[in-house]
């Protein structure tokens, strides 16, 4: 029997260079190929063809025992996708990379001008966007390139992984897998694999985005702050612990993007 992980979000907040922890451990493999991520559990289409379909298209190339890893950030924002995933896979590992959601959404406007989906100015992109959601063609991405802050209210999109895998979500915040290596190593534990044969975190950026940001001025930076706060003290409250960010050291658009 097939064993899983799903990585499944959040956009610009690590999961590239989550992957490529992954993929370098000698007992877990990832999809393939990488790009274009798997999706495979948003695609009604596609989801209907089965699990062997699933791992023959994508796990063709893992080896027997090897957990099999699937980044698919869209999944987070796809309440289906959750029980898509549950009802095929039945149990999985399904892991989450989360940042402060201010830098994550300064992150995802570089990316999102990189690729030319954006053309206005940061801070006109982010007021706008507070002031209501970006119209988008979903003919084009799988999820809205200007979902700037709506993408960064966590627990909103976590809610229905935790009811399909009550057991099995695992957050694992980006600013601890950088600066603390018993972070990895307590993922290798979690997920049931050798710690001892794991790679060691990098220090190399991953799908790094080259558009440079400019600075957030203070009004909004506090306009954002206000927006997030009770979310992020929801999500607190559900992982039971503090948030990594804290709002006097945020990380603000300064942080290098890990994917």
């Amino acid at each position: 029997m097939s064993r899983h992980l799903l990585v499944i979000g959040a956009q610009r907040c690590g999961t590239t260079y989550l992957h490529s922890l992954l993929d370098a451990h000698p007992e877990i493999t990832m999809a393939r190929p990488a790009r274009p991520e798997p999706k495979f559990f948003c695609d009604v289409v596609a989801s209907a063809k089965g699990l062997q379909w699933y791992l023959d298209t994508y796990f063709e190339h893992a080896d027997d025992g090897q957990l099999l890893g699937d980044k698919s950030t869209s999944y987070l924002e796809d309440p289906e996708a959750a029980v898509r995933a549950r009802d095929m896979l039945g149990e999985a590992h399904v892991v989450v990379m989360l940042r402060d959601p201010i830098g994550r959404a300064v992150s995802n406007w570089r990316f999102s001008t990189e690729n030319g989906f954006e053309e206005r100015p940061l801070e006109t992109a982010l007021r706008e966007n507070l002031a209501r959601p970006e119209a988008w063609d979903p003919t084009v991405t799988s999820v809205s390139p200007f979902a700037y802050l709506e993408r960064g209210r966590y627990l909103d999109h976590l809610e229905p992984w935790f009811t399909a895998f009550p057991d099995k979500v695992h957050v694992v915040f980006l600013r601890e897998l950088l600066g603390d290596g018993s972070t990895l190593e307590r993922l290798w534990e979690t997920l049931g694999v050798d710690p001892g044969v794991g790679p060691p975190p990098r220090e190399e950026a991953v799908n790094r985005s080259e558009v440079e940001a400019p600075a957030l001025s203070g009004a909004l930076r506090g306009t954002l702050e206000t927006y997030f706060e009770a979310s992020d003290r929801a999500l607190g409250a559900r992982l039971g612990r503090p948030l990594p960010w804290g709002r006097t050291h945020g990380e603000g658009g300064t942080t290098r993007d890990r994917g």
